[in-house]
């Protein structure tokens, strides 16, 4: 008969004690990882989004600044990639407003309470390659399960106290007791989560870390 053999007491004893040196070890590190790369998540969306908001530009000022009529209004205009675009077109007493950055596709062209969630999406949807899925309300993005992404409105930024977008990884929300993600208060809509904002009166973007 073979005689049978097994790890005795103080050998599993061992295997369990460095199996938790490698837990107490490892976890730290995984989740450092996972910070990592909702940081560098946010950060390349914001880098891409600002590129394109460049080229959209670029693109008016190649073609002369060209101009289009809507909702009997004539605001700048640009077609960009198949999509006419709506740019920001400062009226005499908006000294702080740049021409020529997007504002969506059919208004927001003088900023105000007219640039809403609803222009920030359109932007997001329309300058990107592939843009994430994005949702405007806290409600959609917890049914959606395919949304990366939520837009807000920030009101009554500088430099022309107006409405800016803010763009926030989804993944970076806090959650509440059943798992659903919370929208930012107001009051402290840059300190929840990692997220981006576009100011569209001068094209500003900046990234926002709290994760």
């Amino acid at each position: 008969m073979k005689k049978q053999s097994g790890f005795t007491l103080i050998e599993l004893v061992i295997v369990v004690v460095i199996l938790g040196f490698l837990a107490v070890t490892a976890i730290p590190k995984f989740l450092d990882l996972t910070d990592q790369a909702k940081q560098a998540n946010i950060e390349g969306m914001a880098g891409g989004f600002a590129t394109a908001v460049s080229l959209v530009r670029a693109q008016w000022e190649a073609e002369g600044r060209p101009q289009s009529s809507i909702s009997n209004a004539t605001v700048n205009s640009v077609n960009y990639d198949g999509v006419n675009l709506v740019l920001t077109t400062p009226a005499a007493n908006q000294a702080n407003v740049r021409p020529g950055y997007v504002t969506g596709l059919t208004d927001g062209a003088t900023l105000g309470a007219a640039f809403d969630v609803s222009n920030c999406v359109q932007i997001w949807q329309n300058i990107l390659q592939q843009p994430p899925v994005i949702e405007s309300t806290i409600g959609n993005l917890n049914n959606n399960s395919g949304a990366s992404y939520l837009a807000t409105i920030i009101a009554n930024q500088p430099p022309a106290s107006s409405n800016i977008c803010a763009f926030y990884l989804k993944e970076s929300l806090n959650q509440d007791a059943n798992g659903n993600f919370i929208a930012p208060t107001a009051g402290a809509a840059t300190g929840t989560g990692n997220l981006f904002t576009y100011n569209p009166a001068n094209s500003s973007v900046v990234v926002y870390i709290n994760n």
